[in-house]
């Protein structure tokens, strides 16, 4: 009789693509105890010499949910593949005591929005439009620097092509002390590993300018002309066969893009003459990002990724009210590389490190050397002395993270540091610029000097420019900064439907800052309803710091006064001449200095949140939170040297722009979110409802009474925003993905366009005229010219219109070529024929599909043609007041959106795989 073979357990571990995942925590508890490994360069583990009986199976991996498989029979030679689902969870895999539908686990809030291969596809491949569709799904940030995004791990700036990602988190986990800011619109972006087999993909993507609508607030009688381009490759396989494999994406885009200019200047005859017209500043765009994996051994993986992105813009800094004669071009280019090493250090102990390098460098060229002129509210025209401008970024950041389980326990402990060295050139404005506050100002100086009258007559006159700066020195600047950030988390579950979180997170950097900086960080999370709960109900509260960025530290050092001057005089006398730089510093010139206070304290957010989770079924949840922010020492800046009763306190006419920690902050937003996943159909995404205020957003009016801003805040006042991705299937195998986004108004300033203190800037704001009404609109009726003490209007009292806007993909899939191998199954019938123990569903044959497959799509941003404007000019002295000038965005801005060439565009895209 033959030997009967020895029992064993193999397989491979794959996402809900059918690619493999490498790193995946295996285990399998039962005779003989737990054993544990990862999966190797193709996703495949084994577990060799095992005892005859039944086993517990679990897999897990970083963004995935556990899988499970209980009373696994292995009486011989057994093969189970198994396929994870997408989970909000990051975890160390315990087969038991896990919750059911809802879990109470911090990294599994049903707020978090996940997405895998299908709901990615349904987002635009335009990698711009792509990371708004993103920023939108992230929902309101608790702060005006936005949400943070992480890509594997690393603190990221630009995404990679969106052929290279596997998945998409967002505000998973928000009160973790392993990240410095709020999870609350946090994107953590994880890229594809290779494969053990071949694949890949190729897309092809047109757009011209007949496919798409016209801008509305272009006026002129031709459509300017338009296109986009786009080529993307993407390519994975083994390198060597269950060792290492590697995955490779490559994209180009090209597009015709416009410039709109909407301007007011003045003809011959020195009347106003609108400026309506367009000009084009093509773009393109190269990104290539190779991954390698390698499995060393049996505990321990090595990923590997490189990326690099070059940005070619052409007519750079024309648009808006900035004349064509203001244009120049720019080169942009980023690299990084990045190693991520995983290793089971034991069957309860994870161990990971991450190292990154990156460098960045921008360079500007063109443009003209002629003075420059500013009519604020009406134009920007001269010459761009931007030519020769750039800098040159690199830095590091190293990172080691370990968790480790036990019992009822999981601790989770590591630390990041990061340096950076930024060099930057700048020759901006050393060829001077002439400031009028109004075009009515701007047009009697030029009437006057027409007539021959002098810089001096026209002064005595009550005309000429209202400021002339000029900059001078040393263009070349460098600051090197260091920051590290240290952390430790415990999970404990003293029942097995209660979660409880603690942990510390501490902050330090060099420069600015402090080093003082700990942020604790807690969380609870009750299931109800026993130990496979329904309903979990949800609290968090925590500090978090914003770290102080370089460019700060070099504004400071570059505008002292000595290193580089920066001139700025009030009321001169010498228009249209251009003083040379050594004669403005023979006679002592003022100047805008930058200094930055000396006990300035690193920003800082108390945030708690609390809400209820809710599984409605088995595909569907909700959830409902209440998010509190309040900011303390929020960056600021004002001139300390702005003059009282006609005394300057510095002694001289210098501006003394202060930066310093004085701003604060608050914000209440009630956030519903829902995540529906049944069969074809998936929805998800958020409505929210806010009310934020803060004394920040932007120079005072009155740099002595900063309370006298407190108001409604432009990022956080934003009082209904939502959010929706779906999909719906279609008759004929069709399928339709809209993207809907929605936005009320959003809060804006009104100002006279005056500098009635000799602050240096025009951002007094009007009193309301007597009768008129606190809505009213119209500049009668307010008072440009309010006498001292008179009451002026509060800062952002007015408000944009409402925007909504829907993209739409509809797409059509075409399968052919030979039936694919059948491809792993999920775990509940993952078994080859032959290999399953008795009572186990099989995986139907030929579940792969076709070989090959070509994808014909045609994907709309704003696809029902509505015109979004962002908020109308706000400066009472501009012959814009009140008038839109700019589209509204995707993602709400307290600027507005851009002024492209188009209001919808539609794009054609062909892909095929394999």
């Amino acid at each position: 009789m033959a030997a009967q073979a020895q029992p064993g357990l193999r397989g491979v571990v794959t996402d809900p693509s059918g690619a493999a995942i490498r790193g995946a925590v295996v285990e399998l508890r039962g005779p003989g105890g737990v054993r544990r490994t990862l999966t190797g360069g193709s996703g495949e583990y084994s577990f060799a010499s095992l005892r005859r009986g039944k086993y517990e199976f679990g897999a897990a991996a970083k963004g995935f949910a556990t899988a499970q498989r209980k009373e696994l029979a292995i009486e011989r030679p057994v093969t189970l593949d198994c396929r994870l689902a997408i989970r909000t969870e990051e975890q160390v895999i315990t087969v038991n005591g896990e919750l059911s539908g809802l879990s109470g686990d911090p990294a599994s809030n049903a707020g978090a929005v996940v997405m895998g291969q299908r709901q990615i596809g349904a987002l635009s491949d335009d990698p711009e439009e792509f990371a708004r569709q993103l920023q939108a799904l992230a929902g309101p940030a608790p702060g005006p620097n936005g949400g943070e995004m992480f890509i594997d791990g690393f603190t990221g700036r630009n995404l990679p092509p969106k052929s290279q990602i596997r998945e998409v988190r967002i505000n998973a986990n928000p009160f973790s002390p392993e990240y410095d800011r709020p999870g609350f619109s946090r994107i953590e972006v994880s890229t594809k590993p290779g494969s053990g087999e071949w694949h890949g993909q190729g897309l092809a993507q047109f757009n011209d300018a007949v496919l798409n609508s016209r801008n509305p607030l272009l006026t002129q009688s031709d459509r300017p002309s338009y296109g986009a381009r786009l080529f993307g490759l993407d390519l994975t396989g083994p390198l060597a066969r269950r060792k290492a494999s590697f995955a490779l994406g490559i994209e180009r885009r090209r597009i015709e893009e416009n410039a709109i200019i909407l301007a007011t200047t003045l003809d011959a005859g020195m009347n106003p003459a609108t400026v309506n017209e367009s000009l084009p500043a093509p773009q393109s765009r190269l990104a290539a990002s190779p991954r390698a994996d390698y499995a060393i051994g049996s505990k321990t993986t090595l990923a590997a990724r490189y990326q690099i992105l070059r940005i070619a813009l052409e007519n750079q800094g024309a648009g808006d009210f900035n004349l064509a004669s203001r244009a120049y071009d720019e080169r942009q280019s980023d690299q990084l590389a990045q190693v991520t090493l995983t290793e089971a250090m034991s069957a309860r102990s994870l161990n990971e490190t991450r190292f990154q390098f990156q460098r960045a460098a921008q360079r500007n060229s063109g443009g003209s050397a002629e003075p420059a002129i500013n009519v604020q509210g009406a134009f920007y025209g001269g010459g761009a002395s931007a030519g020769g401008s750039g800098s040159a970024s690199a830095g590091w950041e190293l990172a080691n993270l370990s968790t480790h389980t036990r019992g009822r326990q999981t601790w989770k402990w590591g630390g990041r540091l990061r340096q950076s060295r930024l060099r930057d050139t700048s020759l901006n404005n050393f060829s001077g610029t002439f400031t009028f506050f109004t075009l009515e100002l701007y047009r009697r100086t030029r009437i006057l000097e027409a007539a021959g009258y002098s810089g001096e007559q026209i002064a005595a006159m009550g005309a000429g420019p209202s400021q002339f700066s000029l900059n001078a020195g040393t263009p070349d600047s460098t600051v090197s900064q260091s920051d590290a950030g240290l952390f430790v988390n415990n999970d404990w579950r003293p029942r097995a439907n209660v979660t409880v979180s603690l942990g510390v997170r501490y902050e330090a950097q060099t420069n600015l800052g402090g080093r003082r900086d700990w942020a604790p960080r807690a969380g609870i999370a009750w299931g109800l309803g026993g130990r496979s709960p329904k309903t979990i109900v949800r609290a968090g509260a925590g500090t978090f710091y914003e770290r102080l960025a370089p460019a700060l530290r070099l504004d400071a050092l570059r505008y002292d006064g000595v290193t580089q001057q920066s001139y700025l005089i009030s009321n001169p006398k010498f228009f249209p001449l251009i003083p040379g730089a050594a004669a403005l510093a023979a006679n002592r010139q003022p100047q805008q200095l930058r200094p930055v206070h000396r006990g300035i304290d690193a920003p800082r957010l108390y945030q708690a949140s609390a809400g209820v989770e809710r599984q409605m079924g088995s595909g569907s949840r909700v959830s409902v939170n209440w998010i509190h922010t309040r900011g303390v020492h929020l960056l600021n800046a004002r001139n300390i040297n702005t003059p009282v009763g006609g005394n300057y306190p510095a002694g001289d006419r210098s501006v003394r722009l202060l930066t310093e920690s004085a701003g604060f902050s608050r914000l209440n937003q009630v956030v519903a979110s829902t995540n529906v996943s049944r069969g074809k159909l998936y929805l998800f995404g958020f409505y929210s409802l806010g009310y934020g205020k803060d004394d920040n957003g932007g120079l005072p009016a009155d740099p002595y009474n900063l309370r006298a801003e407190w108001g409604p805040s432009g990022y956080g006042d934003v009082r209904h925003r939502m959010a929706l991705g779906t999909s719906i299937p279609l008759p004929r195998k069709f399928s339709a993905s809209p993207f809907l986004a929605v936005n009320s108004g959003v809060p804006y300033n009104l100002t006279t366009g005056l500098d009635p203190l000799n602050t240096g800037f025009p951002v007094a704001r009007p009193a309301l005229l007597g009768g008129a009404e606190a809505s009213c609109r119209r500049a009668e009726c307010y008072d440009l010219t309010p006498g001292p003490g008179e009451r002026t209007i509060g800062r952002n009292a007015a408000r944009g219109p409402a925007n909504w806007n829907v993209a739409l993909r509809v797409s059509r899939t075409w399968a052919f070529g030979r039936e694919g191998q059948s491809g792993a199954a999920d775990l509940a019938g993952g078994m080859h024929r032959g290999d399953a123990p008795s009572g186990m569903a099989l995986p139907r044959e030929g579940a792969g599909g076709r070989r090959y497959n070509v994808t014909l799509s045609a994907s709309s941003m704003n696809a029902l043609n509505r015109a979004n404007f962002g908020p109308p000019g706000g400066n009472l002295s501009s012959p814009y007041f009140g008038q839109y000038r700019s589209l509204g965005g995707l993602v709400v801005m307290s600027h507005g959106g851009g002024t492209g060439a188009y209001n919808r565009k539609i794009d054609l895209q062909l892909r095929f795989t394999f």
